[in-house]
């Protein structure tokens, strides 16, 4: 719902704060008051298009936002997600328009672009009258309109399952056609790399380990001596250390006899002493280890030449190589299987088309019985409404391709023609109507009276309420050419769809007024040399006193007062 709308310097409006309610909200005030205005600024946060014209004289820019409490609206919630941009059970949606005519959007406190913002605005709210925001009037917006009063959502999310593994496998299966003629062309030459790189046989960590053992065998000689040397002066040699800690050892042992202090002293050094000899030998192990082989260096040099040839030609790396060796060894794979591999995958087209067109099938047979319900839950509410020579047609066509046509695997078989999938199975859905006796039934599309539209809007959302999941409703020219006994019906189909929406309608018709759970009126005030636009909420008896105007005209009378109070329900008619 549409819960703050705060406008600044926009048209006739300097500064202007609204809070909204929840159930029928009705906003009233004579003509040339400025209602158009405030619902052609809430446009401007929906996505309407802005120009310099709308900035208030003498001001920089025009500012217009809007709260809304989105909790529940979960396409709205994705869609924000999408664009990175998040927000809890409150979503902030800002305008600016500059007297340059620059304008700017914002959604969250987040830049966004002009055509997200549009995006948002029509999940948000849905405009009926002389403006662009009317759901009615979107073509693709139907079908939507009829699945949900059919309560379709479980079967079309089913289809679009079934549909896009359909087109993964056509977009796997024409890429696979595509790249047949590359494969055969460059089968030898994988063919030769494959034998190139299989003659050297590398394996992943290999070329560590003869780096390794090439700098042992390179330094064989200086391993020898450093080894053979260390040994003789831990053990071996004259004056060793190790005979020198035996020495020390004894001498500690003997001073431990006298004074106990040197015992732990000996054993350190028994512990050192120990120490040595291990090192010792394993120095003197090394050093029989040492290995000098002319013919292993060689070999190794040459392995690890072969394989920085691979490196240079495939990767960089060893493991590069073996990747590019495993990649063009599939696509070999494949050209030796190539038509098996088609023939697999199209049988799996044919079983994914086949699922599709069982499940659109479904969907087609159960629009065809909403379709009826709904025509007929129409016209008898138009006839409500004033529109009494209604006539309501859903349409459900296919789209039939021509023969042989490369339209992908989105398409079925219906018979002996071929018709084209959507979003929602095979079906396109269409409103007509003709709302006068002779006329043709018209596309609804085509419709050009502002009341007329809301009205069969209103017939629409009537039947339609409890389904439909935009929270805002908007009904501006609604009462044009009604009166008495239909304006009533008007009133009370608009107070019931209040149960399911907030409905914000503007109207000169007390009838609908009367039914206002938040009344609001537009007036236009002269301040100096400015005029200026605002609009307030009324008490109860402001409420009164504007319906019984509504009735009466300029000059309230007490019979219009006590009009009023009838048409509020304050009073009991006599």
């Amino acid at each position: 719902m549409l819960k703050t709308l705060s406008i600044k310097n926009y048209a006739l409006i300097e500064e202007l704060t609204v809070e909204f309610s929840n159930g029928l909200v009705i906003i009233t005030g004579e003509t040339g008051s400025g209602k158009s205005i405030i619902i052609d600024a809430l446009g401007l946060i929906l996505g309407a298009r802005s120009s310099a014209d709308v900035v208030r004289k003498g001001s920089d820019r025009a500012v217009v936002e809007g709260t809304f409490h989105i909790a529940g609206n979960k396409k709205l919630q994705q869609i924000l997600g999408d664009n990175g941009i998040s927000a809890a059970d409150e979503l902030i949606v800002r305008r600016e328009v500059s007297s340059k005519g620059q304008s700017r959007c914002f959604i969250a406190d987040s830049p966004a672009t002009l055509a997200l913002q549009k995006q948002v605005g029509d999940l948000l709210v849905d405009l009926h009258g002389q403006h662009e925001h009317q759901s009615l009037l979107r073509l693709d917006t139907h079908i939507a309109m009829l699945d949900d009063f059919g309560g379709l959502d479980g079967i079309v999310a089913e289809f679009q399952g079934a549909r896009k593994k359909l087109r993964e496998i056509g977009e796997e299966l024409d890429d696979l056609r595509r790249r047949e003629r590359q494969l055969a062309e460059k089968r030898e030459f994988y063919e030769f790399q494959i034998a190139e790189i299989d003659a050297v046989g590398p394996r992943a960590g290999e070329e560590e380990e003869l780096e390794r053992e090439l700098k042992i065998l390179e330094n064989a000689e200086k391993l020898f001596a450093i080894t053979g040397n260390l040994y003789g002066m831990l053990y071996d040699g004259e004056q060793s250390v190790h005979d020198q800690l035996v020495i020390v050892r004894n001498q500690l042992q003997d001073l431990s006899g006298i004074d106990n202090q040197f015992t732990d002293a000996a054993k350190e050094c028994a512990s050192a002493g120990a120490v040595v000899s291990e090192l010792a030998k394993f120095i003197q192990g090394y050093n029989a280890r040492v290995e000098f082989n002319p013919e292993r260096l060689d070999n190794l040099r040459d392995r690890l030449g072969k394989l920085a040839l691979l490196k240079r030609k495939y990767g960089g790396s060893v493991e590069q190589t073996l990747v590019h060796r495993e990649k063009i060894g599939q696509e070999v794979l494949l050209a030796e299987n190539f038509n098996e591999v088609i023939d697999r995958l199209t049988r799996e087209l044919e079983e994914a088309r086949a699922a599709c067109n069982a499940i659109a099938g479904r969907l087609s047979a159960k629009r065809h019985d909403i379709a009826k319900k709904v025509d007929g839950a129409v016209v008898e509410e138009l006839g409500k409404l004033g529109v009494r020579h209604a006539r309501f047609t859903t349409r459900i066509t296919q789209a039939e391709l021509a023969p042989g046509g490369g339209e992908g695997p989105d398409f079925v078989s219906a018979g002996q023609k071929r018709v084209r999938l959507n979003q929602r199975g095979y079906d396109d859905v269409e409103f007509f109507i003709s709302t006068n006796l002779g006329e043709v039934d018209m596309p609804l599309v085509r419709v050009a009276s502002g009341g007329e539209v809301s009205r069969i809007m209103l017939a629409l959302k009537s039947i339609l309420a409890k389904s439909d999941r935009l929270p805002v409703l908007i009904f501006d020219e609604i009462d044009v050419g009604v009166s008495g006994r239909v304006a009533q019906a008007v009133g009370r189909s608009l107070k019931n769809l209040s149960s399911f929406h907030q409905v914000i309608a503007i109207t000169h018709l007390p009838q609908i007024a009367g039914l206002a759970d938040t009344h609001f009126a537009v007036e236009k005030r002269e301040h100096g040399t400015r005029t200026t636009t605002g609009m307030r909420r009324l008490s109860l008896d402001e409420q009164v006193h504007e319906v019984a105007r509504l009735l009466s005209g300029a000059q309230v009378t007490d019979a219009g007062l006590v009009g009023a109070r009838e048409l509020m329900g304050l009073t009991r008619p006599s």
